[in-house]
C-alpha cells in the first residue's frame, strides 16, 4: 500500500503541540490572551517590590509578547493587546518600580542585538563571534560627538546639540553597516571556526582600539571611558512632566523604554520582511551549502557582504540608543563575553527563528540581571540564616557557571533551540520514526524500516 507523507513537518501531535494550538488558535485563543494578560498584569501591579516573586510574575508578563506575536487571532486584536500591556501596564508598573522598566528596555535592546545577528549567523549561516563590536562602534560614535571629546579630535568643533540624537540612529545605521562590509571582507573565503576566530580577532581589535586610542590623540579617552553623554530632548518634556507628575529620570527611563520598544519593532518588521524576500532565500541557499548556491547563480560575495551590512547596522544604532542611555560608556562594556552572551541568546531561542531569538535575548538578558544575581542573593539569606551551606560556597561568585550548566542542560536536551526553525528542527531529529499516513483516512502510524 502507498504510503504518503502528511506534511513537510512534523504534525502537531504532541502534547504541547496541540495544547498551544488549542490555546492561540479560534475562540479559545482570544479568551486565553485576555485571561493571560489580565493576571499577570494583576500579579505585576500588586506586587510592585523587588523580589524573587516579582521577578517570575514580570518574566511571564514579558513573554505574553510571544503569545501576541504567534497567537492565530486577527491582527487588530493583537494591537489591542500589545498596546495595553506593554504601551499601558508595564510603563505604569515601572513608575511604581523602577528597576524592571529598566530591565525590561536592557531587554529589548538585547532582543535587536540578536536579531542583528541571526541575519548573519541564522540566516546566512556564517558565525561571528565579534559581534558586539558594531555595538561598540554605535555606542562611542555618539559619546564622543555629544561630548567635549569631539573637541579632542576636531579642536574647532564642540558637541553636537542633544537634538542631533535622532539623526545619529540613523548615522548609527550607516557607520555600523559600514563596518559590517569592512568585517566581512577579509573573511569572504573562510567558513566554520575560521570564520569564528577571525571575527573573534576583529572584535577584540576594536575593542583594543578603544582602550588604546588615547594617544596621541585622545579619541576614545582610553580604558577611563567616555562620561557626561548627552541625553536627547524628550518631545513636549514640560507639558508631560507636568501631565505625569514624574521627575526628569523617571520621564526619561519611559522615553527610552518606548523608543526601543519602537527600534524593536521596526527590527523585527525588517528582518521578517527579508527573510521572506529574494534575499533571504539567497542566505537560506548559502547557508545550507555555498557550492549548490553559486551554481544556481546566487552571487555569493555581495549576498554575504549584505549579511554582515545588515546584521551591523541594527547593532550600531543600537549602540547609540545604549550610549544615550548609560551616559557613560568604557571599553570592558564591550568585551567578547557580550558577544558569546549575544549568541547564545540566538541558539538558545532557535537559530535563524525570529520569534525564538526574541524568545531566547529575553530570557538570557532576565537571567542575567535579575533571576541569577537574585537567586545568588536569596542563597546568601538562608547561608547566613543558618542553613546548611559550606562557607567557601559564594553564590554570587557562581552566577556565571549556573548559566553555562543551563546552557549545557539545554543544548543536551533540546539542541534546536526553544522555538526551532522548522527545517533546523527537521536536520536534528532525522533518526526519530517518520509519521505517514496509510490510505489518506487520517489515522497517522510509524513508518518501518
Amino acid at each position: 500500500m502507498a504510503m504518503s507523507r502528511t506534511s513537510a513537518s512534523p504534525p502537531p501531535s504532541g502534547g504541547w503541540d496541540r495544547i498551544g494550538a488549542m490555546l492561540l488558535g479560534g475562540p479559545t485563543g482570544y479568551g486565553f490572551m485576555v485571561l493571560y494578560a489580565a493576571i499577570t498584569s494583576a500579579l505585576l501591579l500588586g506586587n510592585n517590590r523587588t523580589s524573587l516573586f516579582t521577578d517570575i510574575v514580570f518574566i511571564f508578563f514579558l513573554l505574553f509578547a510571544l503569545l501576541v506575536y504567534r497567537a492565530k487571532v486577527v491582527l487588530p486584536f493583537k494591537l489591542l493587546m500589545g498596546v495595553l500591556t506593554f504601551g499601558v501596564v508595564l510603563p505604569y508598573f515601572g513608575t511604581l518600580n523602577p528597576f524592571y522598566i529598566d530591565v525590561a528596555t536592557q531587554a529589548g535592546i538585547y532582543v535587536a542585538l540578536a536579531l542583528g545577528l541571526n541575519v548573519v549567523v541564522g540566516f546566512a549561516g556564517l558565525l561571528d563571534l565579534g559581534f558586539v563590536a558594531f555595538y561598540a562602534v554605535g555606542a562611542y560614535l555618539w559619546a564622543i560627538v555629544s561630548t567635549p571629546q569631539i573637541t579632542n579630535i576636531f579642536p574647532s568643533l564642540g558637541p553636537v546639540p542633544a537634538g542631533w540624537f535622532y539623526v545619529f540612529i540613523l548615522l548609527g545605521l550607516v557607520v555600523g553597516g559600514g563596518f559590517g562590509v569592512l568585517l566581512g571582507l577579509p573573511v569572504l573565503r573562510l567558513r566554520g571556526d575560521y570564520l569564528a576566530i577571525v571575527t573573534l580577532g576583529l572584535g577584540e581589535v576594536i575593542r583594543v582600539l578603544a582602550v588604546n586610542l588615547d594617544k596621541p590623540v585622545n579619541i576614545t579617552n582610553g580604558a577611563q571611558g567616555i562620561k557626561d553623554i548627552e541625553r536627547p530632548p524628550i518631545p513636549f518634556e514640560a507639558a508631560l512632566l507636568e501631565a505625569t507628575g514624574l521627575d526628569q529620570n523617571a520621564l526619561y527611563q519611559l522615553f527610552f523604554y518606548f523608543l526601543v520598544l519602537l527600534l524593536v519593532l521596526i527590527t523585527v518588521f525588517v528582518v521578517r520582511r527579508l527573510k521572506v524576500s529574494r534575499i533571504g532565500r539567497a542566505w537560506t541557499a548559502i547557508r545550507e551549502d555555498e557550492t549548490a548556491a553559486i551554481a544556481q547563480g546566487i552571487p555569493l560575495v555581495r549576498m554575504k557582504l549584505l549579511a554582515f551590512a545588515v546584521g551591523s547596522s541594527f547593532a550600531g544604532a543600537m549602540g547609540v540608543v545604549f550610549a544615550a542611555k548609560q551616559l557613560f560608556i568604557n571599553p570592558p562594556t564591550f568585551d567578547l563575553l557580550r558577544s558569546i552572551s549575544i549568541l547564545s541568546m540566538v541558539i538558545l531561542g532557535g537559530l535563524g527563528n525570529i520569534p525564538g531569538v526574541v524568545l531566547g535575548a529575553i530570557l538570557v538578558t532576565l537571567l542575567n540581571l535579575m533571576i541569577l544575581p537574585r537567586v545568588a542573593t536569596v542563597l546568601r539569606q538562608m547561608q547566613d540564616s543558618g542553613v546548611p551551606i559550606p562557607e567557601a560556597f559564594d553564590p554570587t561568585q557562581y552566577q556565571r557557571l549556573l548559566f553555562g550548566l543551563l546552557l549545557i542542560v539545554m543544548m543536551i536536551f533540546r539542541p534546536e533551540g526553544i522555538l526551532p526553525e522548522d527545517r533546523r528542527r527537521q536536520e536534528l531529529h532525522e533518526d526519530e520514526p517518520e509519521i505517514v499516513d496509510e490510505g489518506g483516512d487520517g489515522k497517522e502510524v510509524q513508518a518501518s524500516a
